[in-house]
């Protein structure tokens, strides 16, 4: 574990009968960086999840967090240091907000004082001061998500796991939970963070793990994972009249629509010119061009494949 390293799991293991949910999953998550945990339904993500918050216990491998604090050697101790937002809604429902959140803090030992400052903290930072003395069962999904948000943070944790928090949630909502996980990152609080959605892995992480069959078949920034594609970006070029076909096969990674071109490339500043010059040798003429970028998606569904999964 290096200096700045809040969490590191080693070759997490994990079976259900003759099936491996989880199969040697190593990760390591440091203060102040968001995490994205990315992967296809029934990859791993959630048994994963469990296993680092406690919840599951791993048939091999371990989780510490920095000074060497592990399950095995002190459970309450590392217990403390973690705050889970799982995929279900965990709240009662005809508890107030505000004791709801309580709850959760008293089971993490806060004092009194610190347990109604700590309360109204975060009720504050979720925007649900004002429905405080309300039940959940009057809460809207994306009010109930954000809650749960509150009583994973009552105890100020140095580690959040995030199991899909954005789950059923309006645009709204989302937005305020970003908002949210953006202030702790910059705070120095160390998240983790699985979704189905590309673009809020694309947003909030800085460092990807994408698992599948239980396996981690990629990690690393989104710049590293990019690098990955064949070619991570395309120009897309608008020609006048009808040029040979025979000249455009010379062109390597070519997709022609009527008179529109698609040209794969690895780099648009570089790529550019001599793809326009190529055309232009072959006697093509370009009326316009515009360009676009590869997504997290195209990473995720090259590593993944496009099978569904059900």
């Amino acid at each position: 574990m290096t200096r700045d390293e809040v969490l590191v799991a080693r070759g997490l293991r994990k079976a259900y009968g003759d099936r491996l949910a989880v199969q040697e999953v190593s990760l390591a998550l440091r203060a102040g960086e968001v995490l994205g945990l990315l992967g296809p339904n029934g990859a791993g993500k959630s048994t994963t999840v469990g296993m680092i918050c406690g919840l599951t216990t791993p048939d091999a491998g371990t989780v510490t967090l920095a000074g060497g604090v592990s399950l095995a050697s002190d459970e309450a101790g590392y217990k403390r240091r973690i705050g889970l937002v799982p995929q279900d809604i965990a709240l009662y429902e005809e508890l107030p907000a505000r004791m709801n959140v309580a709850l959760f803090g008293a089971l993490y030992g806060l004092a009194s004082e610190q347990l109604k400052r700590r309360t109204d903290e975060v009720l504050a930072m979720v925007g649900l001061s004002d429905r405080a003395n309300d039940r959940p069962a009057t809460f809207s999904g994306g009010m109930k998500r954000r809650l749960n948000i509150a009583c994973a943070l009552v105890h100020d944790p140095e580690v959040l796991l995030l199991d899909e928090p954005t789950a059923g949630v309006d645009p709204q909502s989302r937005n305020a939970i970003f908002d949210n996980l953006e202030m702790l990152k910059a705070a120095g609080k160390a998240l983790i963070y699985t979704t189905h959605y590309m673009e809020e892995a694309e947003r909030l992480a800085d460092w990807l793990v994408i698992v599948d069959h239980g396996r981690v078949v990629a990690s690393g920034t989104q710049a590293e994972l990019f690098a990955r594609l064949p070619a991570a970006q395309t120009l897309h070029v608008e020609i006048a009249g009808e040029p040979d076909d025979a000249a455009l096969a010379g062109l390597p990674g070519v997709t022609r629509t009527g008179q529109r071109l698609d040209i794969r490339v690895t780099d648009i500043g570089r790529d550019t010119g001599p793809v326009l010059a190529a055309l232009a040798e072959r006697g093509v003429q370009v009326r316009g061009l515009a360009s676009a970028r590869a997504t997290l998606e195209d990473v995720f569904l090259t590593l993944t494949g496009r099978q569904l999964r059900d």
